[in-house]
């Protein structure tokens, strides 16, 4: 569905198409970030901001990194604060991911992406399905099978609301599977936590939840990861494979990025986005990536904004399919 993955050498090809235009300092050094982070601390928002500020102020790409945590609106409060405080705020970095895109298009919120400026997308995480240890299932192709002949007899459990990024990951991999994906029996809890206490208790057949959180509940030895959503498997769990080799037409991945805010000129938007870049060539990044699992995905400036009005698209058709959205 969302084929972001790049090789390296492409990477540096669009990055050149982007930004040739715009001039910029390759060793510049920013003198300042602050990071707007609209979600409470420890959340995925928090660790990526937090992890990649780390990162570049370890490797003396930024001199100086600070972070504000503005919960509420599910993202709306911060994305509303950076827009009205947007011409003191050309040093100021909002972090978000694929939600912007889907509590946008469900009008959570009245903004969109569209209102900001985007700057690049930098890390991501797949979608994953495990299932507890215990579970007689051993492989995803048992679980198809199973929802094929009756949908009802495999609830899944999710972190998050109905119409949010577990349900439609969800929904996407059995319709690629054959299946109707308004049929998913998606059981909606208010946290991951609760979420994997109905998998154990066995509310539900399976988990529908991110791979870097798959990967930490199967190193505790709670669960089995049966599928990832990436186009190829990840090196963080090289056992585990994707749906696409198992036969289904499914590829998501929940990126993460940033956005400055509107207006924010040309010249500053290349500055951040080489600086995100140098990053990765850093062993300060590579210690901080480790620690969590993430995957690199670069997409810079215009780029970007085009890979979020696909992704807009793609996310907005399948809503569509399953009654959230009516336009």
């Amino acid at each position: 569905m969302l084929n972001t993955m790049q090789s390296r050498k492409t990477v540096l090809t669009a990055t050149a198409l982007v930004l040739g235009s715009l001039s910029f300092n390759v060793n510049a050094q920013i003198e300042e970030i602050h990071f707007l982070i609209p979600g409470g601390a420890g959340g995925g928002w928090d660790s990526t901001a937090r992890g990649i500020g780390e990162a570049l102020n370890k490797s003396g790409l930024v001199d100086q990194v600070s972070y504000e945590n503005m919960s509420g609106g599910g993202g709306g409060k911060a994305i509303a604060h950076l827009i009205k405080t947007a011409r003191q705020s050309d040093e100021t970095l909002m972090v978000n991911s694929t939600p912007i895109v889907i509590r946008s298009l469900s009008n959570v919120f009245p903004q969109s992406f569209r209102d900001l400026t985007p700057v690049a997308a930098t890390i991501g995480d797949y979608g994953a399905f495990v299932v507890a240890t215990d579970s007689p299932y051993t492989d995803f192709n048992q679980l198809v099978e199973k929802y094929l002949n009756d949908p009802a007899s495999v609830p899944i459990a999710g972190g998050s609301a109905r119409g949010s990024m577990d349900h439609l990951v969800a929904a996407m991999a059995f319709k690629a599977a054959g299946g109707d994906p308004r049929q998913v029996k998606y059981l909606a809890y208010d946290a991951g936590g609760k979420a994997m206490a109905g998998l154990l208790s066995g509310e539900a057949q399976i988990l529908s939840t991110g791979l870097s959180e798959a990967l930490s509940l199967a190193d505790a030895g709670e669960v089995r990861i049966l599928a990832m959503t990436g186009d190829a498997r990840s090196d963080a769990a090289p056992e585990v494979p994707t749906l696409s080799e198992l036969g289904y037409d499914a590829v998501f991945v929940n990126w993460r990025g940033f956005f400055g805010p509107p207006g924010l000129g040309d010249d500053k938007v290349a500055e951040y986005a080489e600086t995100f870049e140098q990053m990765y060539e850093t062993g300060a990044w590579d210690e901080v990536r480790s620690r969590y699992g993430w995957a690199e995905i670069y997409k810079p400036g215009d780029e970007f904004t085009a890979f979020l009005e696909t992704q807009e698209q793609q996310v907005g058709d399948l809503m569509r399919e399953l009654g959230f959205l009516t336009n």
